[in-house]
């Protein structure tokens, strides 16, 4: 099958998951959108929401209509690495035997991920970057699709352990979930407070997300709009001569180069999903906010003004 005819497939495809996911899942349109472009790009999401929007569900209606195995780890302060990746044991006949933790899996849901110590949450880092895991001194490789989706609280920072910057920049979108509107909220309460429940049929398998990430990898990108994905991610370094007064002003810290790999690689998805055969920078511009947002460091003159990320990151377009 030509790439063209796979892109076909694809809208096609997409729509019917979309779908899917809604009988479930009310409204969030933006939000499930962007969890699948990370997954058909590749790449891991960072879910930021109060308690009670809907995430796990979410989460667990997308593996669900993918065909793909779900894990949910709880992360508390006494999580150990162990907990996560696995551990030896010694069997009857006083041999070591490896039982793999909750990360062998193909999605998994790393809930309240701010909530655990530094030395558990480095431990979902190999895995993340490598797509495997070094256990013993013996390496495992995860199985493919792989992707991970951290949820963190926005408003309860007490015993919390902010995720380090280097941490952050391994996810490729920081996705905000408010609250539904007041229809969506009603439709919510109706479809939940009764025993009607609703069936998710499995539309794709493991190896057709991986056949469709590739396709991703192969479309083409025009040499001006990679250009403009760098500026755009230049742009939002203070020291840099093409920063804005609005960026010297506010920020400490601005995005890194796998900060312009995602924004062309999501830009493709993008593109890809609404029937286009190459992104343009109108892709670039839709999927920056998410991009960038948890990747630009604040200083403390912004958040005594009240500036917020979307503001600095939209005056770059």
């Amino acid at each position: 099958m030509s790439d063209v005819a796979a892109i076909k497939q694809f809208v096609k495809k997409y729509q019917d998951l979309k779908t899917e996911i809604a009988k479930i899942i009310v409204g969030q349109d933006d939000v499930v959108n962007q969890i699948l472009i990370s997954i058909f790009s590749g790449g891991h999401s960072l879910l930021i929401g109060v308690p009670g929007l809907a995430k796990t569900l979410m989460v667990n209606t997308i593996a669900q209509a993918l065909g793909l195995d779900f894990k949910r780890i709880q992360f508390t302060p006494d999580l150990m690495p162990s907990d996560i990746l696995g551990s030896e044991i010694l069997d009857e006949n006083r041999h070591f035997h490896f039982v793999k933790g909750p990360i062998f899996s193909n999605i998994i849901l790393a809930d309240e991920i701010n909530r655990t110590p530094p030395k558990t949450q480095a431990a979902l880092l190999e895995a993340m970057q490598e797509r495997a895991v070094t256990v013993a001194g013996h390496h495992y490789e995860l199985s493919l699709p792989y992707f991970v989706l951290a949820t963190q609280n926005p408003i309860e920072q007490e015993g919390t352990y902010p995720l380090p910057e280097a941490q952050l920049d391994r996810f490729m979108f920081a996705v905000n979930l408010d609250y539904p509107s007041f229809e969506e909220e009603v439709q919510v309460v109706k479809s939940t407070t009764t025993d009607d429940k609703q069936k998710v049929n499995a539309l794709f398998t493991a190896d057709d997300i991986i056949e469709f990430q590739h396709l991703i990898r192969r479309i083409p990108v025009a040499d001006n709009v990679i250009e403009y994905a760098v500026s755009m991610v230049g742009k939002t370094r203070p020291n840099s001569q093409s920063a804005s007064d609005l960026v010297k002003n506010y920020l400490d810290w601005g995005a890194g180069p796998r900060a312009s790999q995602n924004l062309i690689l999501a830009a493709k998805t993008h593109a890809a999903i609404h029937g286009k055969f190459s992104p343009d920078i109108e892709d670039v511009q839709a999927v920056a906010s998410s991009i960038l947002r948890h990747r630009i460091i604040k200083n403390y003159k912004a958040e005594a003004e009240g500036i917020t990320d979307d503001q600095i990151i939209r005056s770059l377009f």
